[in-house]
């Protein structure tokens, strides 16, 4: 999601790649010129991540860090980028986090679905429209969620993804 809704981000700032795994959207985040920073509880894919940003001449800060015992700073990200990671309670920690006019990437897996991709435990899934429910204080930038609906070859299916802004 982060690829194609690049054209949104600022030209410079600080970003999160928050459970960043091998850190895709870290490198992205950096090549177009923000300050990447990356955490993910996985102190094997931070150690990787870190030899990808070297291989490319990136600065990416990794933390080996779990973001639901200590989430980040209110106030501290411009950009904050959540992929396939769902923990509903840090959803008022990530609003809080956004500077003023910061904004919130998120794209996760949702229960409406057409294979087995993604978690098994709905509990891990997003409810229809759930996303806009998590972060309504954002004013809603883009949003995608196309469920069960039409030609279920074609389109983002299993997933919903959303880019909400904070308060200028």
């Amino acid at each position: 999601m982060l690829a194609e809704l690049q054209h949104l981000l600022p030209t410079r700032g600080v970003a999160l790649d928050l459970a960043a795994g091998l850190g895709g959207n870290a490198l992205l985040l950096a090549e177009r010129g923000l300050e990447a920073h990356a955490w993910d509880i996985s102190p094997v894919a931070m150690e990787r991540l870190r030899g990808f940003a070297a291989e490319r001449g990136l600065a990416v800060s990794t933390e080996v860090r779990d973001a639901v015992t200590e989430p980040p700073e209110a106030g501290r990200f411009d950009v904050i980028v959540v992929s396939r990671f769902l923990e509903r309670s840090l959803a008022p920690a990530l609003i809080a986090a956004l500077r003023p006019g910061g904004l919130l990437y998120y794209q996760t897996f949702s229960r409406a679905r057409v294979d087995d991709t993604g978690p098994k435990n709905p509990a891990y899934r997003l409810a229809d429209n759930e996303l806009l429910s998590l972060f309504r204080p954002l004013t809603l930038r883009a949003y995608r969620e196309e469920g069960l609906l039409g030609d279920l070859e074609r389109g983002l299916r299993n997933e919903a993804w959303l880019v909400g802004q904070s308060p200028p």
